[in-house]
């Protein structure tokens, strides 16, 4: 027992000796806990790695967009702003240049201009986009010398006293006249002249030429303040406003496409073969009439020309035999219903088509079959008027549609011989006749009168009519109107296409678009410039230009692609991709970063402890 007890307390005492060794060993170290420390310093490496997958995300976001970025050419949006506002806020102001000369007239000349002037002024209406600054001078040949009024123009002091005298008009030649002033004034002159001449007689005479001058012959008695009054009627009622009357043809309604294009389409309808076929030789009458007519409106539109002959073209309106006229008449209030859609098949060529004005003219031919099949024969055909008579051109109009003239051939009358199986050719005689009708249909289109007298306040004036089918003065009307209207439907366009780009941010914008746009804008300033400058036919074919680039800027095919859309729009097809690859990683970045924080801080809190306790 007692061994026992011996190594028990042997043993006691070597635990007594550890346990003694214990408190000396924390005294030399400070106190350690494993939650709050730590002896070793934290790693980079996997918070390294969990940055690199999260800037590599980074990074490549700026590709991303760049990939699903839309294409946007840059557009001149201050020019656009500018231009709209130029015109909106000043008229387009057109130069006039008028000269009145007065031969065998004892006159004072300035006393006549202002005379002519105050007319001018109550006479002239105020266009709310388009006006005109008018200049005049006024020259008074008393044969031995002239007088003139201060404000003359550089054109009309080029005027040579005695060059006009009353024995230039005695005869009825107008033609001749009208020559002779064009060689007196200069035809290629931007000036409208006007010559009043004191004839022998008692008889007046008012004529407008096919340039710009016209000439008013008066009696020895006749007063020059009446005169004067005639003159300024003439010049603001004609040679401004073209002789058009009120509830003509509106300037917006020209027939000109918005690519400032003319399709003269020109048909020849046989109603029924089976009695007899008409060809015609197009080709000649569209060397003769419409080439000159179609050079003279070049710098207004670019007109081409096309024809066919159809067969089996009845009309879709009924007529009744006049037992009187010993015709078929059918009467104005038919005329809606005289066009057949359904049969006149009016096609026309690929090129037409676009925004082109394709304009119809119709030539019908009625044919008379009393003795073949009377209900479907109507022969002669006459249209008669509301007032009872009838229409001596048998045709009608159809407002932004074209014409149509109703043709009875030779075989119509009863005591005739045809033969109903041969092709006939529709002489050249009345084939020419048809298409001054056409001519006269064309420029009643264009809002002018076919008829060669214009019925002012004053009195009548004749207007000769030209070759081309529109005088130069005409001409002159056409191109403001033209250019007035095109560049405020340009400045309209591009207004509205800036609108539309800036509220699309990504819309797409190709460069063709930038450079018809850029385009537009350049003949814009130059229709502007020439307009002002009074140069007519250049402003007029620089107005077309930068209204049809406009339009061909707005309807450009790419504009209406299903490709743009909102920055919403392509946020909510791209998340499902990598909004939760995106969200995952940013979250694990997070949390080693917080992690890697914490670690730091607890080898921190050791090294301060034991920092302490050394």
């Amino acid at each position: 027992m007692a061994e026992i007890s011996e190594a028990h307390d042997s043993d006691s005492s070597k635990i007594q000796d550890s346990g003694s060794e214990a408190p000396q060993r924390s005294e030399s170290e400070p106190d350690f806990d494993p939650k709050t420390m730590r002896k070793t310093k934290p790693g980079l490496k996997r918070l390294f790695l969990t940055f690199s997958v999260f800037f590599s995300f980074l990074l490549g976001f700026p590709f991303l967009w760049k990939s699903v970025e839309i294409y946007r050419s840059p557009l001149p949006f201050r020019e656009i702003d500018s231009l709209s506002t130029q015109l909106r806020s000043d008229n387009l102001l057109f130069p006039l240049h008028f000269h009145a000369l007065f031969v065998g007239f004892d006159s004072v000349p300035d006393g006549l201009r202002q005379s002519i002037l105050s007319e001018i002024a109550k006479l002239a209406s105020q266009n709310p986009k388009c006006s005109n600054n008018y200049t005049l001078s006024v020259t008074v040949d008393l044969d031995s010398r002239c007088l003139r009024s201060p404000n003359s123009s550089p054109y009309s002091s080029t005027y040579q006293c005695g060059s006009i005298t009353a024995t230039d008009f005695v005869q009825n030649d107008d033609v001749a006249v009208d020559e002779r002033l064009a060689s007196v004034f200069g035809g290629k002159t931007k000036e409208y002249s006007v010559a009043v001449v004191k004839g022998g007689s008692e008889s007046e005479r008012a004529v407008v030429g096919k340039h710009r001058h016209a000439w008013l012959v008066v009696g020895d008695g006749s007063e020059v303040e009446v005169a004067a009054v005639k003159v300024a009627e003439l010049l603001v009622k004609v040679f401004v406003n073209g002789g058009r009357e009120e509830g003509s043809i509106r300037n917006e309604f020209m027939p000109v496409g918005a690519d400032g294009k003319i399709v003269l389409s020109f048909n020849l309808l046989n109603a029924d073969p089976r009695d007899w076929v008409y060809d015609w030789d197009f080709e000649k009458i569209d060397d003769t009439l419409l080439a000159p007519m179609i050079e003279a409106l070049g710098p207004v539109a670019n007109i081409s020309v096309e024809s066919q002959v159809l067969y089996h073209t009845p009309k879709a309106s009924f007529s009744y035999w006049n037992q009187k006229l010993e015709s078929y008449v059918f009467s104005t209030k038919d005329l809606p219903f005289f066009v057949n859609s359904n049969e006149w098949h009016l096609d026309t060529s690929i090129a037409a088509g676009g925004r082109s004005k394709i304009l119809q003219f119709a030539l019908f031919i009625s044919l008379f079959a009393a003795r073949y099949v009377p209900s479907a024969k109507e022969c002669p055909l006459l249209l008669q008027l509301p007032n009872g008579e009838i229409s001596k051109t048998n045709g009608f109009i159809s407002p932004m549609w074209g014409g149509v003239v109703v043709w009875n051939p030779q075989g119509c009358l009863k005591d005739s011989e045809f033969k109903p199986s041969t092709k006939n050719i529709i002489p050249i005689q009345d084939l020419e006749n048809m298409f001054e009708v056409f001519i006269g249909q064309f420029r009643q289109l264009f809002g002018f009168k076919s008829v060669n007298v214009y019925a002012g306040a004053s009195g009548d004036w004749n207007l000769l009519p030209s070759e081309r089918g529109f005088t130069e003065w005409e001409l002159d009307v056409l191109s403001r109107q033209h250019t007035c209207f095109n560049l405020h439907s340009c400045a309209t366009t591009l207004g509205s296409l800036s609108r539309l780009v800036q509220s699309l941010p990504r819309m797409i914008i190709m460069d063709e678009i930038g450079k018809q746009v850029k385009f537009s804008l350049e003949a814009a300033k130059l229709a502007l410039s020439n307009a002002s400058s009074g140069v007519y036919e250049s402003s007029a074919a620089s107005s077309s230009k930068a209204s049809s680039l406009a339009e061909d800027a707005f309807f450009h095919p790419s504009i209406m692609s299903v490709s743009y859309y909102s920055f919403e729009h392509c946020f909510a097809v791209y998340s499902p991709f990598f909004l939760p690859v995106s969200m995952h990683v940013m979250l694990a970045a997070v949390r080693e970063l917080r992690r890697y924080k914490q670690e730091k801080a607890k080898y921190l809190a050791w090294k301060a402890k034991a920092k302490a306790a050394s």
